[in-house]
């Protein structure tokens, strides 16, 4: 709780005034101005920035400088391990370092006669509080003893809403709320400086050779002339017709799974909305060395190395067993789940896995977004991205699942080639 007797050191600019305890009315100001600064327009749409800043400045009034350590930062907003390496994990400087550029934007946009203004020194966690001028700083410091009884209980009330306002966002951050599932699920990769990378595989895929095309078009004229129509037509060939090797060739620009498409494009929009910088790579164009240097998201199971490596030890797995795909769950009671196929061999149901590790084998953040067909894959992406179904997911989440890894499993009814709305199965922490 704050008292009205907690020392302070506020600087006053530009006459180096200095001011070694804060009066009633001062620390009403501070708190005043701070209530202005997290309804403004550079924080508002900012729950962490907000967050980072109330913190400091409460701490700062209440006189706890001792809990404005970087490390102490990281483990009570981020929720760090206690004692974990900050040289590796830069996250307090990062934001630290977003919540003064949004400062320098608000009293950029605010009219030059603000009798204070808060600062975050580089360098520092501790907030400075500076006065216009010395005058200014005498005078609000000063009271009769009527107007001082009736400035210790606003000040008091005002101390109490932001406490309040700061300890709901503590506790929604800590325990979770149905309006910040999707915010907490993201919160390992949103607090990083790296962008995320997208990682979509890309397998091996053929086409017939060009030759073949032709010996095709002498027998049926003015047909797949162009790479236009050897490219958006079916290649017609008689069943009995023989075919040699050299008949088909490797396409490199062929291979991306449709299911993986409508995830990755999912979730490039979810991070455009959090701006959360991202990066789409294909095929060969990640490797492990990227994944340790950076959190990550892999789509897609078989076709997708990285996933099955990833999520081989874990209580949701992807199989494979004389030809057929399914998910495997881990245990004596585990059971097995596989595509459900309709009268013509269609696939009415479908099953997906969706993974987060909070320290993977890449020493990285990763999230694994992968069903045993397109339709699953699909399913997990719109899963992912929408704030309704994470919500609902987590109701029943341990009180701290934010901090636990997780794996999700789904099941998707198939209509028309077409997924329809992602169902919770299962779900695991750990």
């Amino acid at each position: 709780m704050v008292t009205a007797t907690d020392p302070i050191i506020a600087k006053v600019q530009p006459e180096n005034f200095l001011s070694r305890t804060l009066s009633d009315i001062q620390k009403a100001a501070v708190l005043r101005e701070l209530r202005d600064i997290l309804a403004s327009q550079p924080f508002r749409n900012s729950d962490r920035s907000k967050q980072f800043l109330s913190y400091v400045v409460l701490h700062k009034v209440e006189g706890q400088d001792e809990l404005l350590k970087e490390r102490t930062i990281g483990t009570e907003i981020f929720h760090r391990k206690v004692g974990y390496a900050t040289g590796d994990d830069p996250v307090v400087r990062v934001q630290a370092g977003e919540v003064r550029r949004r400062l320098k934007q608000y009293y950029q946009s605010q009219p030059t006669g603000s009798s204070l203004r808060i600062e975050l020194p580089v360098g520092s966690y501790a907030p400075e509080f500076h006065w216009n001028s010395p005058t200014v700083a005498a005078e609000v410091g000063i009271v009769t003893t009527s107007k001082k009884h009736a400035l210790r209980l606003w000040w008091a009330i005002s101390v109490t809403t932001i406490v309040a306002a700061a300890l709901v966002v503590a506790f929604t951050t800590r325990h979770g709320s149905k309006t910040q599932s999707l915010d907490l699920f993201w919160a390992p990769i949103s607090s990083t400086s790296q962008p995320v990378l997208i990682c979509l595989a890309k397998p091996v895929s053929y086409r017939p050779s060009l030759a073949l095309y032709q010996r095709y078009s002498k027998n049926h004229s003015g047909t797949f002339q162009t790479e236009v129509e050897r490219s958006n037509q079916v290649l017609p060939l008689d069943p009995r017709e023989k075919m040699v090797w050299s008949d088909m060739v490797a396409y490199p620009d062929y291979g991306v799974a449709m299911g993986d498409v409508y995830a990755a494009t999912r979730l490039s929009a979810l991070f455009a909305s959090i701006n959360k910088p991202s990066q789409v790579r294909i095929g060969n164009n990640y490797s492990f060395e990227d994944l340790r240097n950076s959190p990550a998201v892999v789509i897609g199971a078989f076709n997708n190395r990285w996933t099955l490596e990833m999520t081989s030890n874990l209580h949701f797995v992807f199989a494979e067993q004389n030809g057929q795909f399914r998910i495997q769950e881990q245990g004596s009671q585990g059971q097995v789940r596989s595509w459900t196929t309709g009268p013509h061999g269609e696939v009415t149901e479908d099953f997906a896995i969706v993974t987060r590790l909070l320290d993977s084998k890449t020493g990285q953040v990763l999230f694994a977004v992968a069903g045993l067909g397109a339709n699953g894959t699909q399913a997990a992406g719109e899963f992912i991205s929408r704030r309704d179904y994470l919500e609902e997911a987590f109701r029943k989440a341990p009180a701290d699942w934010q901090k636990k890894n997780v794996q999700v499993l789904l099941e998707t009814t198939v209509t028309d080639s077409v997924a329809g709305p992602p169902r919770v199965v299962a779900a695991y922490f750990w």
